[in-house]
This record gives C-alpha cells, structure tokens and sequence, in this order.
C-alpha cells in the first residue's frame, strides 16, 4: 500500500469515527477542505460513496460501515504494534483512547487527572463520555469503562472502583406532599424521573434487592432524560423521585437537599470496570493507566 492511500484511509476513518469532518480535521491537524479533498480522492479510487455528508452531519453509507468494520480493528492492531515498542523506553508513553459514561468519569478519573498527568508526563489521555454502549474496536478506542454487568465477555475487565450502591432521593418539598414509598412496589403512586440509555434507547429499570429479593421496576413519571447531571437538578427541584448512584447524591443528602427512601432495598453492586479486547499487546500507556486506576481508587 502507497502511502497516499494509507492516509486516505486514516482520513476516512477518523471521519467515520468521529462523525464530523471538523472533529476529524482537529484529530489529524489538517485542514477541513483538505480532509475533504482526501476523502473525494479515496472514493473516486473506490469507485463507491464512503460518507454522507448534510450540513449538520455525517455518517457513512452501507459501502462505508462496511469499510469501517474492516478497518477500525486492523489499524487498531497497527497503533498496538507501534505503542508495544515504547515499552523499551524509560517511562510509558502514548495516546489512550478511552470510551466511558460520565458516572465513571466524573467518580474514577476527573478527581485524579492532576496526579495522573504529573506520574505521566508522556501518556496523553482523550476521553469520550459516552452512556451508550459504543463498540470499543469499532470505535478506535484503546479501552472502555463500564459497569461490570455490561462489559462483554471477550473483554479483559479490571476493576476501577469499589461495590457502588444506588440512591433513591426526593426533594423535601416533594415528599411533604406524598407519602414516602415503604417497598419498590409503592413507587407506582411516585412520579419518578426516568433515565432513557443512548443508543438502545431502553428505559433503566430501577434495580432493588433485600433478603435474597431481588427484582427491577420500571417507574414512570413526567420527565425521561437521558443525562444523569439534569436528572439530579430535576430531583433537586422537586419534579419527582430520582434513582442514581449514591456517591452522586452523598452531599445533597447530607445537607438537607434531597432525602433518600427505600434505603434498605438499594444493595451494593460491582463497580466501574476499565476492559480492553484481550487478543493484543496492552501498550504501556494503557498499562499505566491501568496501574494508576487500581492504586488511586481501591487503596
């Protein structure tokens, strides 16, 4: 392969990738219009449409996503192979492309990326805060966070934080004017603030357990959102019950903000696991963050 066809189709990937010629061009330092003269230059050599493109968006044609599913672990494999030699260096070293919700992000990394940075001065970290379930080797990432229930199983799965624990919370003002809900069963008389997951589109079902019962609701209420951050502003102003991890809530509900009901039935669950295809080399960069992950959040 010539290298002006390689970087046709690093362009084209990135383009896929990132759905946005813009991002793509900020990813790969060129210029959108030459980025876009690139992409033309590798469908005239095709022979087919890779991209649709509109003014507000972009996304590949049937002929694309089959290009992508292709190439996405290929060059994968290609960035492993180049990263692997850094382990000859003194320190790590590198790019780690990581795919994670905001929950983790916000409870597993934002509070330690200072430290991290200052242990690693050569690994480079770029985060996507993603609550869907986005295919990690499709995706061009190194490795995703998730709950451990959802990582698939031909992951390698590291965990990255302790046992979490749910919070069922209300506003003060809201349940002055309902009776408090007893068991998950009383929720039917609550509105309940729903979460909607991106990209299936499923409703959460509230998740309960106590003395070897377990079970989910599925609650409902006068508002779906699909961000956890506007679902604890709506709690906070008295629209409805809300359920989210409990280290979200700790400081609302310690100072009075929101109240929590059916504690006895929120049990502890797996964390946050960090996974990564295991059919590969881990590159050191991914290794150190691996390493610091597990030092930082499970002392």
């Amino acid at each position: 392969m010539r290298g002006a066809e390689y970087a046709e189709l690093v362009a084209f990937l990135a383009v896929a990738q990132e759905r946005s010629f813009r991002r793509a061009s900020v990813r790969l330092g060129l210029s959108p219009s030459a980025l876009s003269h690139t992409i033309r230059e590798l469908e005239e050599r095709l022979g087919a449409k890779l991209l649709n493109r509109t003014t507000r968006s972009v996304a590949p044609t049937d002929a694309g996503l089959g290009l992508l599913d292709r190439l996405a672990p290929a060059f994968a494999d290609i960035a492993g192979a180049v990263e692997a030699v850094s382990a000859f260096r003194d320190r790590p070293s590198g790019t780690v492309r990581l795919n994670l919700p905001k929950l983790a992000a916000q409870m597993a990394l934002a509070p330690a990326f200072g430290r991290f940075a200052q242990t690693y001065p050569d690994v480079r970290l770029e985060l996507t805060v993603d609550d869907g379930l986005t295919d990690i080797v499709a995706g061009g990432f190194n490795a995703g966070i998730r709950l451990g229930e959802r990582v698939q199983r031909d992951m390698v799965a590291v965990r990255v934080t302790p046992d979490l624990r749910t919070a069922v919370v209300g506003s003060p003002g809201y349940l002055a004017s309902r009776p408090r809900p007893h068991t998950p069963r009383d929720l039917r008389g609550h509105a309940c603030i729903n979460y909607r997951w991106a990209g299936s589109g499923a409703l959460y079902r509230w998740p309960f357990g106590r003395a070897g019962e377990a079970l989910e609701v599925a609650v409902e209420g006068p508002l779906t959102l699909n961000d956890t951050d506007l679902i604890l502003a709506a709690a906070l102003d008295g629209v409805g019950l809300a359920c989210t991890l409990e280290s979200a809530v700790a400081g609302h509900v310690a100072a009075g903000r929101l109240v929590r009901v059916l504690e006895e039935w929120c049990q502890p669950f797996p964390g946050f696991f960090l996974y990564y295809p295991g059919r590969r080399q881990v590159p050191t960069a991914l290794r150190a963050l691996i390493d610091f992950l597990q030092v930082s959040n499970n002392p």
